[in-house]
């Protein structure tokens, strides 16, 4: 095998084309060595192999993450958390023309333990961000069980409050022809500081005859419900 070392080799003429093996030929540039490109160099050249991931872009490439525009490696999706469901077990008591809070003990999930099921009944997610929230309440009246002369529902409402304040709400009127239960249902989007933000849920309550009315709950339907979780936008 033979050996030529230079500093520089050029086509014959300038601007001219300089041809290095002929087809079928390999041109192997050993281990250790350092092969430097400053001019252009096309990547339909590339015609053979796998590209590895790491010269795609900057970050670590894996099976739970994808290339972006900017070529950097992210995180695939997101993860729809904090988030919560809990629901009634045991009806509660509601006065004639009062809203009440609504107070869902039984957890079905609660991914950072954001939600208190046991005093407050608020959820504080501690992570900012935009937060789909949602819930309903069964509201029923002594006429429900068929008695005479019993209170009808006239404007059964489920709200969802941030802050002590209404935020979402859901107003049902049937002044005109009243009915002894209703589920009434709310949802919104709401931000939520990450910090100090909470969310609960309401109802009012309102009969033709001033009798208390109750929100139903249930041992394993979820007829009294309420839940909130982060969205990825």
């Amino acid at each position: 095998m033979s050996e030529i070392k230079v500093d520089s080799i050029g086509p014959r003429v300038d601007s001219g084309t300089l041809t290095i093996g002929a087809s079928g030929d390999t041109i192997t540039i050993p281990s250790g060595a350092t092969f430097t490109q400053s001019g252009t160099m096309n990547a339909s050249a590339i015609t053979a192999g796998t590209m590895a991931t790491a010269r795609l872009g900057s970050g670590t490439a894996s099976s739970s993450t994808f290339l972006r525009g900017d070529q950097t490696y992210a995180a695939a999706g997101g993860a729809n958390t904090p988030a919560f469901e809990a629901f009634s077990t045991s009806d509660q008591a509601v006065s004639d023309n009062t809203t009440t809070k609504v107070e869902c003990g039984t957890e079905v999930y609660d991914t950072a333990n954001n939600y208190d099921k046991d005093s407050n009944y608020r959820f504080t997610p501690q992570t900012a961000g935009k937060f789909f929230c949602y819930g309903q309440v069964f509201i029923e009246t002594p006429a429900q069980s068929g008695g005479t002369g019993a209170t009808l529902l006239r404007q059964p409402t489920a709200y969802i409050y941030k802050n002590g304040a209404i935020v979402g709400a859901c107003q049902n009127n049937f002044i005109d022809s009243q009915i002894k239960q209703f589920t009434a249902t709310v949802s919104t989007v709401i931000d939520m500081n990450g910090s100090s933000d909470y969310i609960e849920l309401y109802c009012y309550f309102d009969g033709d005859g001033g009798a208390t009315g109750s929100i139903e709950g249930h041992a394993s339907q979820r007829r009294t419900m309420f839940g909130a979780y982060k969205i990825i936008i």
